[in-house]
């Protein structure tokens, strides 16, 4: 859940009682039931799913949010610094897959990739991740160093992740979006 609250989430204060939302798309119903069970087996209660245009926005409230997401804050994430407490780090360093799977669900994809070598087309899967805020794309290269995936910056917020073996390790962590 962290993953996608760095992605398509963000953390609603105000004088009354904290509301923790994240946007999924509609297109993947599997990806909006794992957030809301991640958000029950956290801290919510409750969770509502409150319907957009093109997207759910799957909330919680709770006085207790802004505890386990201490760096939320006002404006853009890529805005203001990012930088995990020492019990999120170690939670996110025993758990760097369930980690990534949030990130690349959220602002990431595997696709094909096609390129032209000597006249003859290679097509090959390779995952992208994308986001504006250098501490998110640190988080992500960080979790990718853990599980010994290599990867390598095509945009300066842009990551790719397109050697064989190492598509194939990160498919046993992000898994297809459904």
């Amino acid at each position: 859940m962290f993953g996608l609250y760095l992605g398509d989430g963000h953390l609603v204060t105000s004088t009354r009682v904290p509301i923790l939302r994240i946007s999924c798309s509609n297109a993947w119903p599997g990806l909006i039931n794992e957030c809301d069970t991640a958000m029950r087996t956290v801290l919510a209660a409750k969770v509502q799913r409150i319907p957009k245009a093109g997207c759910l926005s799957v909330e919680s409230s709770g006085v207790h949010w802004p505890c386990l997401l201490p760096r939320h804050g006002r404006g853009k994430k890529h805005d203001r610094p990012i930088v995990l407490t020492d019990w999120q780090r170690a939670i996110l360093a025993a758990h760097p897959g369930r980690f990534l799977r949030g990130l690349f669900h959220s602002d990431g994809c595997r696709s094909a990739n096609r390129v032209q070598v000597r006249g003859k087309e290679y097509v090959y899967p390779r995952y992208l991740f994308s986001n504006r805020s250098a501490d998110v794309m640190g988080l992500c290269q960080w979790a990718l160093d853990l599980l010994e995936i290599p990867w390598r910056m095509n945009l300066p917020w842009s990551l790719s992740v397109a050697r064989r073996e190492a598509v194939v390790a990160l498919d046993r962590h992000v898994g297809p979006k459904f």
